[in-house]
C-alpha cells in the first residue's frame, strides 16, 4: 500500500511498466479492440479510391487526349481558365479547375457525364440567357471534351 495524500492507493503490477496483473484481461481485451478497429479503418481507406486515382467519371466513346485540342478550337479557352490547355487563362467564364470534383454544372445541373455533355452542346437549351453560348460542338467533340475535363480534379 502507498499513501497518496489521505487516500491509500493499492499498488498493481511488477513495477514492470506492464498492465497490471488484475486486470490484464481487460487490458488484452482493450488491445484487440484497438487493433481490430484500426485494421477496419486500414481495410476502408484501401478500399475507397484516390482522387488522384483517374477521372472522376468515365464518359462513354470519349476520348481525353483530343479534349485540349478541341477546348481550343471550339473557343473554350477565350472564356475559361483550363489547366493543361495552353492559353486557356481567361476570366469571362468560370474556371474549370477541378471541374471532375464538382457536385453541379453551371450552379444548377447534377455532375455527370450525360448532363455535362449536354451542357457542352447547347447551355442555352439547359438554362435560356445564360452567358454561354452555343458553340456548335458535335456529340462526339462535346464526349472528347468532357472526358478532358473530368480528369481535372
Amino acid at each position: 500500500m502507498k499513501r497518496l495524500g489521505s487516500a491509500a492507493v493499492r499498488q498493481q503490477g511488477d513495477g514492470s511498466g506492464d498492465a497490471p496483473r488484475s486486470g490484464s484481461l481487460r487490458w488484452w481485451r482493450r488491445g484487440l479492440r484497438l487493433e481490430i478497429a484500426g485494421m477496419a479503418t486500414a481495410a476502408l481507406l484501401t478500399a475507397i479510391p484516390s482522387f488522384a486515382a483517374g477521372p472522376a467519371w468515365r464518359v462513354i466513346g470519349g476520348n481525353a487526349k483530343r479534349g485540349p485540342a478541341l477546348i481550343v478550337a471550339y473557343g473554350c479557352a477565350a472564356c475559361h481558365t483550363v489547366p493543361g490547355v495552353r492559353g486557356a487563362d481567361a476570366n469571362v467564364g468560370p474556371p474549370l479547375t477541378r471541374i471532375g470534383d464538382r457536385t453541379y454544372i453551371a450552379g444548377m445541373l447534377r455532375n455527370s457525364p450525360a448532363n455535362l455533355v449536354r451542357w457542352i452542346r447547347q447551355p442555352q437549351a439547359v438554362i435560356p440567357g445564360n452567358a454561354m453560348p452555343d458553340m456548335g460542338v458535335t456529340e462526339v467533340d462535346a464526349r472528347d471534351i468532357a472526358a478532358y475535363l473530368y480528369t481535372l480534379r
